[in-house]
């Protein structure tokens, strides 16, 4: 019985009280005497995995939550689902949407069996130490990954940091706790991770899909670029925080310079386990059934077959004209990512995902694996510390990294092209620039504009946007209160108080 834990744990994830009025079950085993040896403490580890890789939390479906909110991606169809997947790009989201709930479930579920690990994985006898760390230090880096992509999307949030075991500590825990307190955790979280001695700095073949020392690095440098960028105070401090925790990062690479690492050997589904690039990723199946991934064949329209031997019936992925109109001349990056067909829903689609092999075969289970971190993202973010530390040609050099890989003048020399600096005229627009085009469609576009402009000039920049390129999207909708989603409602309604709306709900 104690095999079928993750069953126990589904039933008392959420934290709505409501969802705690059920009778207990006299047969199951007590939450507290489930770890017996180091392996029930690796299966629950490999529950947490398991839980992100869920597309209603952090898995390759989650685009609704930050791709279909940017300027990247959205939907033509406003009808389907009562209209709710919709309201995320058309920014129109209410409370009562049950997606925007699942959402939340899913993340706090992830969070829950973090804190169910660390809450008793000092009860087991280890035979090394050094594993019982290693394990604290998955869970420690998971908990504070899923809480960073939490608190960007609802701001102040219950900070849970103890497995809950009854109605009355969900009650007592079930309350907003401001932004700030939030990201002090994620960095303790982070910072305590690193100390695990065995986490190995990347991880080999046999551990793809699970936390490292550069992932942790990253994303302490993350961390501390959004507090920089988005909170009020310590703004240096975060900044030179931001840059050592990214250096760190970028000194664990096996490799020299983006160049060597060709575009597409990124998203090749024969090169996912030994590409140097990717540093974190969410594993998948190619040919399984309840495994694989679904991203090559639900992106391609009827008709194409770049993707996938699927033989697709629907319309694939709505794209933006806008990002298709970001892709320079001549960039490798845009015949890799995105295709012209007169099938698709915008007749623009996404290629960026693609698995063609016959173990996919043409139902299209692909083995594409849902990359969260690649060196690309680190590099680009260094670009970004270095400009607002002001330095300058440091943060171009990190650019013209990824300039010089996709086949493109360097930045110094499309200073001459007038086109070029009447779209960027700032080194900062210039990095956001790259970034969207590097990273299109990986879930990073709404963080990226979160950070580089202020509530109003987030206003001005979407309002700015033509029409046209938008679809069906009104983004007139857009205004300060999009910069968090709302608290579902039966999370509002059952505390009004402690769990109050944001503003404009």
């Amino acid at each position: 019985m104690k095999k079928n834990i993750i069953i126990v744990l589904v039933s008392i994830l959420a934290l709505s009280c409501s969802d705690f009025l059920q009778e207990s079950d006299p047969n199951r085993i007590e939450l507290p005497d489930y770890f017996q040896n180091e392996n029930d403490v690796l299966r629950a580890v490999n529950s947490i995995y398991l839980a992100i890789r869920s597309g209603s939390c952090l898995g390759e479906g989650s685009t609704m939550y930050t791709e279909e909110r940017s300027d990247n991606m959205g939907r033509i169809d406003n009808q389907s689902n009562a209209g709710e997947p919709f309201q995320f790009t058309d920014f129109s989201l209410l409370p009562s949407n049950t997606y925007l709930k699942t959402h939340w479930t899913a993340l706090f579920t992830a969070i829950t069996r973090c804190n169910f690990v660390l809450s008793y994985i000092d009860d087991v006898q280890f035979e090394d130490n050094a594993t019982r760390e290693m394990y604290r230090a998955e869970a420690l880096f998971v908990r504070a990954l899923v809480y960073l992509h939490a608190v960007r999307k609802w701001g102040d949030l219950p900070l849970i940091t103890t497995y809950l075991l009854n109605p009355d500590e969900v009650v007592s825990n079930t309350f907003r706790e401001k932004k700030e307190k939030v990201y002090e955790q994620i960095i303790n979280d982070l910072t305590e991770s690193l100390k695990a001695d065995q986490l190995p700095n990347l991880q080999p073949l046999t551990g793809k899909g699970r936390a490292c020392k550069a992932a942790i690095n990253a994303l302490l440098g993350e961390a501390y670029l959004t507090m920089a960028t988005t909170l009020a105070d310590n703004r240096q401090t975060n900044l030179e925080q931001a840059k050592k925790y990214l250096t760190d990062a970028y000194a664990m690479r096996q490799f020299g310079e983006l160049k060597e690492i060709p575009y597409e050997d990124v998203f090749d589904v024969d090169k996912k386990n030994t590409c140097e690039e990717i540093i974190f990723q969410i594993r998948y199946i190619q040919g399984n059934v309840n495994y694989s991934s679904s991203m090559a064949r639900g992106n391609q329209p009827r008709g194409e077959n770049v993707n996938s031997l699927n033989n697709s019936t629907g319309n694939g992925t709505y794209i933006n004209l806008d990002i298709v109109k970001e892709y320079e001349d001549d960039d490798l990056r845009k015949d890799f990512s995105v295709r012209y067909s007169p099938n698709a829903a915008s007749t623009w689609y996404m290629t960026k995902f693609r698995d063609t092999s016959p173990a996919a075969g043409t139902l299209g289970y692909g083995g594409n694996d849902w990359i969260l971190i690649r060196y690309a993202h680190v590099i680009l973010m260094l670009a970004e510390v270095h400009m607002y530390l002001g330095e300058n040609d440091v943060a171009i050099g990190y650019l013209d990294q990824a300039r010089e890989r996709a086949g493109l003048p360097r930045y110094a020399a499309m200073q001459a092209d007038a086109d070029y600096t009447s779209k960027y005229p700032t080194l900062k627009l210039a990095i956001l620039h790259e970034r969207r085009v590097e990273l299109a469609f990986e879930n990073h576009r709404w963080f990226d504009l979160l950070r580089f402009f202020t509530t109003e000039e987030l206003q001005t920049y979407i309002h700015s946007k033509v029409q046209t390129d938008y679809g069906i999207s009104n983004i007139r909708n857009f205004g300060p209160k999009d910069i968090y989603y709302p608290i579902p409602f039966d999370e509002n309604k059952l505390n009004p108080e402690k769990m109050y709306q944001n503003e404009g709900y």
